[in-house]
């Protein structure tokens, strides 16, 4: 009597397909999803202290007089205003490995899982900071019918830096936030431009500096309407540009990560979570500018 032994491999993995318990990986990890650019890093400052608050208060500006001289003076009251960052957002990507995913693959799963929960952690921390500095911003431009074509980028890199020119934290260096879309025409500008720029951005291509502003570029879909944690946005269609630095983000020691077991599951419940707050701090506001795109 012959005896047939049937596997079912549709039940043996929920996150992975069955064919890793045949074939071999020529890498170690899995090939990872791609991945957009993370930006709020190089335009905020960062607190990773274990402060849920932030206070930053400020006073009235004072007011100073000129006339001829005299000896005498008045004495005016100023007023205090609290500005405070609360570290409001959790952000979690949580999955389960069991144990015999992790023996039976031919690559570091651990390693893979956690590289790819870090960065959607990461990516949800700056989705939210790129839209609430836009949300916050103290300042508006619309751009010229066109939005960043070739023939408006002089134009519109001109008059948003003439919104920000004369203040004394404009040293910390300027920048703008687009989306891929936005970027042909400012390429095409570039290659257009004088000798020795035209030259530079035809040998090396993009340059992420123009007028002095540095330029990030991010993918379709980050500037949204919609919820984000704890805030709504309505963000679609619209970039930001302003001065580097003059904006917080917290998050009380970074991105961390866990490894937990589960009873009546084999392997391990794999946790990467962070806490977020986001300030643009009320007497810089005006040094950021959400733009507008004319279509």
């Amino acid at each position: 009597m012959d005896i047939i032994l049937k596997l079912d491999f549709t039940k043996m993995a929920n996150t992975i397909a069955s064919r890793v318990y045949r074939d071999k990986y020529r890498q170690s990890v899995l090939e990872e999803s791609l991945k957009r650019a993370l930006i709020a890093e190089a335009i905020c400052e960062v607190d990773r202290s274990d402060s849920k608050r932030i206070l930053n208060p400020f006073g009235s500006d004072p007011v100073a007089t000129m006339g001829a001289i005299t000896g005498n003076y008045t004495v005016a009251d100023y007023q205090t205003t609290d500005d405070i960052l609360n570290v409001d957002n959790q952000i979690i990507a949580a999955e389960h490995i069991h144990d015999f995913e992790e023996i039976l693959t031919n690559f570091n799963l651990f390693a893979n899982r956690t590289n790819e929960q870090m960065f959607a952690v990461a990516d949800k921390i700056d989705r939210f900071v790129l839209n609430s500095l836009t949300d916050d911003a103290g300042e508006s431009y619309s751009t010229p019918a066109g939005g960043f074509s070739a023939d408006n980028i002089p134009t519109i890199f001109s008059e948003l830096i003439a919104k920000v020119a004369g203040y004394a934290d404009a040293y910390k260096g300027l920048f703008i936030v687009l989306e891929a879309g936005d970027i042909p025409g400012l390429i095409q500008k570039q290659v257009a431009s004088g000798f020795s720029f035209a030259d530079a951005a035809l040998k090396n291509g993009f340059m992420t500096s123009y007028m002095g502003v540095d330029i990030y570029v991010t993918r379709p879909g980050v500037f949204v309407n919609g919820d984000i944690g704890t805030r709504t946005f309505a963000n679609s269609g619209h970039r930001v540009f302003g001065v580097k630095g003059v904006a917080t983000y917290a998050s009380p020691r970074g991105i961390r990560f866990e490894e937990k077991a589960v009873s009546l599951k084999t392997g391990m419940e794999v946790v990467t979570h962070a806490l977020c707050g986001f300030k643009l701090w009320t007497p810089k506001a005006n040094l950021v500018v959400d733009i507008t795109i004319t279509p």
